[in-house]
């Protein structure tokens, strides 16, 4: 037997993305730490601030259904996927070891990063 009256659903409204503080930049070498590619290591090619996630060389490759176009030739095309930020490590450039980093305020104001275990200095890279 049906129900005599249907409630209505509510509308969910969508808060805005919050962004993300990132411990890691575009061009910084990176570990992955856990996951199916864990101990791999990658050069960042993107960041996505508003969801948290990175896209790294070489690591958490798909296969993507390419349709041909004027210009492209389709078929399959494997390429990197995004993964969440915390799955990465940054690679200390004295150690060469994945390491957690600090941010250290200067006394000129300006912020650097600096790896825990070693103390260097890491540079951003641009």
């Amino acid at each position: 037997m049906k129900p005599l009256v249907y409630k209505k659903a509510k509308r969910i409204r969508h808060a805005a993305p919050v962004r993300v503080k990132l411990h890691v930049t575009k061009g910084d070498t990176v570990q992955v730490i856990s996951g199916d590619d864990k101990g791999k290591r990658g050069q960042i090619i993107q960041v996505y601030p508003k969801t948290g996630r990175v896209v790294v060389r070489g690591v958490n490759m798909i296969k993507k259904h390419q349709r041909a176009t004027q210009t492209a030739e389709g078929g399959i095309i494997e390429r990197e996927a995004a993964i969440h930020h915390s799955k990465v490590m940054l690679i200390d450039p004295k150690t060469n070891a994945p390491t957690r980093i600090r941010r250290r305020r200067d006394a000129d104001g300006t912020v650097e990063r600096v790896g825990v275990k070693s103390g260097q200095s890491i540079a951003r890279s641009r």
